[in-house]
């Protein structure tokens, strides 16, 4: 394409990765185009879990060899990721072992020994503002500081940082990467010495903290010419695939919230500054860092996990089901039938997913479902009922009103449940992109002076769905139903 732009940017998730090669013509459309895709799966070890960082870095070599092999010459190239996880690399730069995954049993259990030993809860969320969750990196860094590969690394690395330094010998913390850990200031937005100091970490381990759109570095010469790319320029994107997805939401105004929607939601609003105060602090509200100077306030929810559980098990009986006969399904079953709590603990991690679904009902004295497509319905109400509570919980908090609810991620292209979410929240569902992480990646490549200039570009450039409201007295009559089966 003449006069285009090309960008790359590498998309890692919890199971696999991906590598986008992103256009931008002259007059501003962007397309979007998967190279490679990889799996990336823990790796099991007498007991423990850890990323194969090597396979990763494998594969983004190979990705990168296959954008030169298009014969376009990229502008640049960003890596984002999961959260929390990190990488020691020792005083001759090797990295040392492979890093821990945050799913280790290790983590179990972590955040209460932190409390009892370290300091209280109350106190952790006053430093930092994020919500407290076994896996966070100060919680991984409290169990595992003395280890050999701890006592014995120059430097610390979250999994982006560290997968940019193998690709340029640069040594960075990105912002919003590292607000995922607990390990910020949320005001300073720097390293807190203080909290590192308090389990056994100096804090000079961590590179200097750099904004989203800071350039590391370029390639390494023999990456360079291994893949036939060239020189490249490796950008500190929004590190955080979540940060990243958010950037780009096609929202013409302020007012509005946001739910990055898949296996699990994040559902929540942008501030100005973060907001630490008794009802963030009650609910386990997150203030985690954004582009152009943004927190991202939000809460974590089970998404989708617990009709991915019930297909499963259905699956195992020797019943299969496509995406869309499985909406049909949902769409006849009745309505308001029961519902459920997705994050209630019983729906963690079940043996069978229907069989706990019918035993809470059993115990919060309501009629089981007796079809799949119940299942599935009385699944998808009580999605959109828990959105409808935290985005309450959220309306209580933010610094502006909430007039939509933009839903970004593979959940978007979910109409029945979007549709349930519009007449559960009383307010507009506007659906899409899917690939949020990927554009916002790119579009941190591209620069702009603003996050109003950034979502300019991005408006026009991607398709969105709205869902209007219809149907919202039978969901008020019904909710009261709902916070009683939650206990609530």
């Amino acid at each position: 394409m003449e006069n285009a732009k090309y960008y790359v940017a590498i998309d890692l998730g919890a199971t696999s990765g991906r590598t986008i090669l992103g256009t931008l013509s002259a007059d501003g459309r962007l397309t979007t185009e998967e190279v490679t895709r990889f799996p990336n799966q823990m790796l099991d070890i007498n007991g423990h879990l850890y990323w194969n960082i090597y396979s990763l870095y494998e594969n983004i070599v190979e990705g990168l060899r296959q954008v030169a092999a298009r014969g376009v010459k990229p502008e640049s190239v960003g890596i984002d990721t999961w959260g929390v996880d990190v990488v020691t690399v020792a005083p001759d730069g090797k990295i040392i072992g492979v890093p821990n995954a945050y799913r280790d049993k290790d983590t179990f259990n972590a955040a209460a020994d932190f409390f009892a030993n370290v300091m209280s809860a109350d106190e952790l969320y006053a430093a930092t503002g994020i919500q407290h969750m076994d896996f966070n990196t100060i919680f991984q860094l409290y169990r595992h500081h003395a280890d050999w590969d701890f006592t014995n690394a120059e430097s610390i690395l979250f999994m982006p940082d560290a997968l940019s330094y193998m690709l340029t010998g640069k040594k960075v913390t990105e912002y919003t990467i590292a607000s995922t850990g607990a390990i910020l200031d949320p005001a300073s937005r720097k390293i807190n010495a203080r909290l590192l100091e308090a389990v056994g970490v100096d804090a000079a381990k961590f590179a200097p903290v750099v904004e989203p759109g800071t350039v590391i570095g370029t390639l390494l010469p023999e990456i360079a010419a291994l893949t036939g790319i060239g020189e490249l320029p490796v950008i500190a994107v929004a590190g955080h695939d979540s940060a990243s997805a958010i950037a780009p939401i096609p929202a013409k105004s302020p007012n509005f919230a946001y739910l990055s929607s898949g296996t699990w939601s994040l559902m929540g609003v942008e501030t100005a500054g973060p907001v630490i105060n008794e009802i963030t602090a009650r609910e386990n509200i997150t203030n985690e860092g954004g582009v152009f100077g943004t927190i991202r306030l939000l809460k974590n929810i089970t998404g989708m996990w617990v009709v991915e559980q019930c297909l499963k098990q259905w699956k195992r009986e020797g019943v299969t089901y496509t995406y869309p006969e499985m909406v049909e399904l949902a769409r006849k079953a009745p309505a308001f039938k029961a519902f459920i709590d997705t994050d209630a603990p019983c729906f963690v991690s079940p043996a069978d997913m229907p069989a706990a679904i019918v035993e809470y009902c059993r115990t919060t004295g309501q009629e089981a479902p007796a079809t799949h497509g119940e299942f599935i319905h009385i699944i998808f109400e009580s999605l959109a009922m828990k959105y409808r509570y935290i985005l309450d919980m959220f309306a209580r908090v933010a610094d502006h009103p909430i007039e939509a609810l933009h839903v970004i991620g593979g959940g978007s292209r979910n109409a029945l449940l979007n549709q349930f979410t519009a007449d559960a929240i009383a307010k507009p569902v506007i659906a899409g992109p899917a690939e949020a992480s990927a554009i916002g990646n790119i579009m941190m490549q591209v620069g702009h002076e603003s996050l109003r200039a950034l979502r300019d570009m991005v408006i026009p450039n991607v398709e969105t769905v709205t869902y209007t409201p219809v149907d919202t007295a039978a969901w008020d009559a019904a909710y009261p139903r709902y916070l009683a089966a939650i206990g609530k």
